[in-house]
């Protein structure tokens, strides 16, 4: 099996602001330790994951002081995009790339601003995933107990029954409640919080982007082409520029944890 890893390090960490800028936002900020997160991020894959099989999707400005945080990452696996698009255009374009490379490979998709101090369960779950989305084809996705009725996180509800090996089936996706919908969440047992992490093969993802998605996948099909070649920089620019209006469509999508049925989660421990 092999895996690649999936960082999304786009985003901008307004709610950091002032500490958080455009060139240097949350993910690079060294909030608790010498470490800036991202570099956690990566660090927590050490094993798992090899450098080379780590891509990193952010935005033409942040590209250069990415690298520079992480030196190991071949410069090939920093993709730069004209501008900051949303998780299923990041999910859409990782996935076409790793397709290209292996289309059996099993991506982590992970942001890049986490903070999960027990490496080691951490690891763990990651592979229980992943064995899950390699020998069945399944989307997984990464749950977190809840503590408290939490209104500015998403939330993941778990079909009822006993979980197949730690594994739960998904029966709906919530988005950021009201406190009172947080409260009857916490006490139902049945909601976790959803971390924005994902496991599943390349091929697979693309497949319901296709079904789901068509006119995402068609724009990732043109792009597929290209990769790993020096027209991929120039096509990707072109493809914000040809049509606003299509642009729009096509990359300001909801969460990609919305658009598919027949999830599996598993708990963070």
């Amino acid at each position: 099996m092999n895996i690649y890893a999936i960082i999304m390090a786009g985003g901008v960490g307004s709610r950091f602001w002032p500490r958080s800028r455009e060139k240097k936002p949350k993910q690079l900020l060294n909030l608790f330790d010498e470490e800036s997160l991202i570099r956690k991020t990566v660090s927590r894959l050490s094993g798992l994951v090899a450098p080379e099989n780590i891509l990193v999707i952010t935005n033409q400005a942040q590209a250069t002081a990415i690298q520079e945080e992480l030196p190991e990452i071949p410069a090939a696996n920093i993709i730069a995009e004209p501008y900051g698009r949303n998780t299923a255009a990041c999910v859409a374009l990782s996935a076409a790339i790793v397709s290209k490379r292996d289309p059996d490979a099993v991506c982590f998709v992970l942001p890049a601003d986490h903070l999960i101090p027990n490496v080691e369960l951490f690891q763990a779950d990651l592979l229980k995933g992943a064995n899950y989305a390699y020998e069945l084809e399944g989307l997984v996705t990464l749950g977190i107990p809840p503590t408290r009725p939490e209104t500015g996180y998403g939330y993941i509800q778990i079909e009822s029954g006993k979980p197949e090996d730690g594994v739960f089936k998904v029966a709906t996706f919530a988005e950021k409640p009201n406190y009172a919908t947080a409260v009857r969440f916490l006490q139902s047992g049945d909601f976790m919080w959803n971390s924005g992490m994902f496991i599943w093969k390349a091929s697979v993802i693309l497949d319901e982007i296709s079904i789901f998605l068509p006119e995402l996948a068609e724009q990732i099909g043109t792009l597929k082409t290209v990769i790993d070649t020096d027209k991929f920089d120039v096509m990707l620019e072109k493809s914000v520029q040809s049509d606003q209006r299509n642009i729009d469509r096509l990359w300001h999508y909801g969460k990609i944890s919305q658009s598919f049925s027949d999830q599996s989660l598993i708990q963070l421990e």
